[in-house]
């Protein structure tokens, strides 16, 4: 068995081990095997008899905590093991704090080690005092649009919103009972949130290809209630380019992106960023796609596929996001990806790009074939998901047309391209294949 989570071999003891032991603690527990090399074959200690006297108390001396040791034997060689459970405190060596992290140990630093102990204690970020700002410092602007939304919203009672400011931040979880704001209220309705929370603001820029050269951008400051729909209006009235059409005398101009998959994203990442990162929400705009990055984090254990599934609920700022589905910008209960999906398969491109690249980053393209190149996807298979993508579904006699191909070469193509496509109807005549991502939206 190889090292994993779990489980880690030594051959030999060595004090500095308790960095590992603190690592397992702090994670999801696991085991370390004294006596072994790195493939888990027992080679044997010496001092296997003293070392389950020492290990024990050099753990609670210096960590704090109590594992389990005991002396195994495999073909007349001892060897120990060190069975550690995860704890529900935060366990430092030497006030150093280790993680572990699939098969490696690291040690928790900054940002990492912030988000790390707030989970640990059950708190989040954005509900610590500021104890220097005062609600009469909050923007009136900023307050009156929460109310007028929340109102539209209905998910405020109608007598909160008419009550005092103090009684709406109240209900709203942003003041405490000794009158100090926390940063929550500061972030959303101080006029200058920055004065406290370094980077809280967002950076647009249009660039003219992907090798940076930057065209022309825009900062949006300010309460982050107020910086929603500046940064919608920046977008839609700057950025944006419209396809214009006509059905009979009426004009449409319809944007490149979808505009609903747009704000979500940009509410997405208002939301759930790290605001400890110190570093601003950027969305970068560019001829054929539009990223939006914030430094937010996903819950523990999850993938960004994840995200496209049915999930529950995890905002990473709880009571930031809660004034948010409060005044009606947010869905709760995970459902902001099922609307980005339905409105890109409304558009016929394909799900956003996720990606984790020191935060979230999700990216839209303007088509598919634009998507797929640059997804390095085989070039054979793109007119095949432009057409289902359209279409909503592709048959064998569909490639067979597309591509210039027999029917047995088409049933091959059909088959290698399971990750994109999904077969329905019975086999034989009735056979078709649906995109994956529009069963995706279903069942979402």
């Amino acid at each position: 068995m190889s090292e994993n989570q779990n489980i880690e071999w030594k051959e030999n003891w060595r004090d500095e081990y308790l960095k590992w032991i603190c690592g397992f603690a702090n994670a999801a527990g696991g085991k370390i095997y004294i006596g072994t090399d790195d493939n888990g074959r027992v080679v044997g200690v010496a001092d296997a008899k003293k070392l389950l006297e020492d290990i024990p108390n050099k753990v609670r001396d210096v960590l704090g905590i109590m594992v389990d040791v005991n002396l195994l034997e495999e073909n007349g060689l001892q060897y120990i093991e060190i069975d550690v459970p995860p704890y529900s405190n935060p366990i430092n060596y030497k006030g150093q704090y280790h993680y572990r992290s699939g098969s490696t140990k690291q040690e928790l630093k900054g940002a990492a080690l912030n988000r790390f102990i707030m989970q640990k204690t059950g708190r989040h970020w954005d509900e610590f005092p500021i104890e220097r700002a005062k609600a009469e410092d909050l923007s009136e602007s900023a307050l009156n649009r929460f109310r007028k939304e929340a109102a539209r919203s209905g998910r405020v009672d109608e007598g909160v919103l008419n009550d005092t400011t103090g009684h709406l931040l109240q209900d709203l979880r942003l003041i405490d009972d000794a009158g100090h704001l926390n940063r929550a209220a500061v972030l959303l309705f101080h006029p200058d949130p920055e004065r406290y929370v370094f980077g809280a603001y967002i950076k647009i820029g249009f660039f003219r290809d992907d090798k940076g050269n930057l065209e022309f951008q825009d900062e949006i400051h300010g309460a982050l209630m107020e910086q929603v729909d500046k940064a919608m209006d920046l977008i839609k009235t700057k950025y944006l380019i419209y396809r214009i059409s006509y059905e009979g005398i009426s004009r449409r101009e319809t944007p490149q992106f979808p505009v609903e998959a747009v704000r979500e994203s940009l509410m997405n990442a208002i939301a759930h960023k790290d605001y400890a990162s110190g570093v601003p929400i950027q969305i970068s705009v560019f001829p054929d796609h539009i990223t939006f990055w914030n430094s937010g984090q996903l819950p523990e254990d999850w993938t960004t596929d994840r995200l496209f599934e049915s999930h529950p609920s995890a905002p990473y700022n709880p009571i930031i996001a809660n004034a948010f589905f409060r005044s009606g910008d947010i869905e709760s209960w995970g459902r902001g990806y099922k609307r980005i999906l339905e409105a890109v398969s409304a558009y016929k491109l394909l799900p956003p790009k996720l990606e984790m690249i020191s935060g979230l980053m999700i990216t839209y393209y303007t088509d598919v074939r634009s998507q797929l190149l640059a997804q390095r996807v085989d070039e054979r298979y793109i007119p095949v998901i432009e057409y289902a993508s359209k279409n909503g579904r592709v048959t064998n006699s569909d490639v067979q047309h597309i591509l210039g191909v027999s029917k047995p070469t088409a049933s091959r193509i059909l088959q290698q391209m399971n990750g994109w496509l999904e077969m329905q109807g019975k086999v034989g005549k009735g056979t078709y294949y649906v995109p994956k991502w529009l069963t995706n939206v279903s069942q979402v």
